[in-house]
């Protein structure tokens, strides 16, 4: 059994704007992962269904192991499309804020969205988000917001008629925010809703394959690289950071999504519970954290590099500097890493 953890009234609320409104947009996070993607592209296809214009627009370019899914050529992308993603934005009459807590986590979009006179929606799964919608349907407790968006169409009774492309969206989503279900995942009811997607038709394992066991010689060789020459461990804390510079990923003709994974790395080192990856970007440093057991990376990227996430994966940005992004690191390491005994 599904248990029905959204209240009726905002379950009440989504229908009714869902009958009231036609002119859709729907955004996403900047840097979108598979979750993001993933419930922009779910929700994308269920309005379809129910003849909507609907729109996804999205702050900047979304990872190419992702470009499989169902619809990724209608997306409209900010960074290169900035007047015809103005201009729709501008046009709606609801606006969608999936998988962000906060305005300025989707980064130049930001202004227009908030400018906007549509109704507004968040559907989300990060802490504490923050009240510039309409209507907030926020669930932390939940694994992803693809979880979450899977359960707003079941609670308002609308699976029957659930594609199979929205299916593979959201479990696309589903299966990348929790590490292929390695964290964030021991709720029961998650494998309920993955038997409800996979009779939708959906090839889970292909899904898998193409976003998560498909790469390129230039991503392994970089992958290689950083984790050859870039790793650093402070065994004293259990923790671990990577780091790469522009110059670095561009010898390796890096795009979007070839590092994804590489945080997770360190974490199969015996006494290794804790790790950073930090990547230089063009405006920003972006900042990647993973952790085992009870340890909160989320409480770091919120507190440190304007970010969120789940309690073992969370991210964020930092406004500086490379060389700043890790003294910064080095310099909050000991205030949330208590000193283990080293066994020698």
């Amino acid at each position: 059994m599904i248990t029905p953890i959204i209240t009726q009234d905002k379950i009440d609320e989504l229908s009714n704007a869902l009958l009231r409104y036609n002119n859709i947009v729907i955004t996403c996070h900047v840097a979108p992962d598979g979750d993001a993607i993933g419930s922009s592209l779910g929700l994308y296809h269920f309005l379809r269904r129910y003849d909507k214009q609907v729109t996804v627009v999205v702050p900047d370019m979304v990872p190419r192991n992702l470009h499989f899914l169902p619809g990724m050529k209608y997306v409209v992308v900010y960074t290169q499309q900035t007047e015809k993603a103005l201009s729709i934005i501008g046009q709606a009459d609801l606006i969608f804020c999936l998988d962000y807590n906060a305005l300025h986590r989707i980064d130049k979009m930001s202004g227009a969205v908030s400018e906007s006179k549509a109704y507004k929606i968040l559907i989300d799964h990060h802490l504490e988000p923050e009240p510039f919608c309409n209507l907030t349907i926020s669930h932390p407790e939940i694994s992803s917001t693809c979880e979450l968006m899977f359960r707003c169409i079941w609670q308002m009774g609308r699976y029957r008629t659930m594609s199979r492309a929205t299916a593979e969206a959201l479990y696309t989503g589903m299966m990348t925010d929790t590490g292929n279900f390695t964290y964030n995942s021991n709720q029961p009811e998650i494998y309920e809703i993955i038997a409800k997607l996979v009779q939708k038709g959906i090839d889970k394992d292909r899904i898998y394959t193409l976003a998560c066991n498909t790469h390129t010689a230039n991503k392994l060789l970089l992958n290689s690289y950083a984790i050859c020459n870039k790793l650093e461990l402070f065994p004293e804390y259990g923790a671990a950071m990577i780091y790469l510079n522009r110059e670095e990923m561009t010898r390796y003709n890096f795009q979007k999504g070839d590092c994804d994974g590489l945080v997770n790395v360190p974490l199969s080192i015996k006494g290794i519970y804790f790790s950073v990856f930090i990547r230089e970007d063009r405006e920003y440093i972006k900042i990647s954290l993973r952790s085992q057991g009870d340890f909160a990376v989320n409480t770091i990227a919120a507190e440190h590099f304007g970010g969120g996430g789940h309690l073992n994966a969370a991210g964020g940005e930092f406004y500086g500097t490379l060389d700043e992004a890790i003294a910064k690191f080095r310099e909050v390491l000991p205030q949330y890493c208590k000193k283990v005994e080293v066994q020698q």
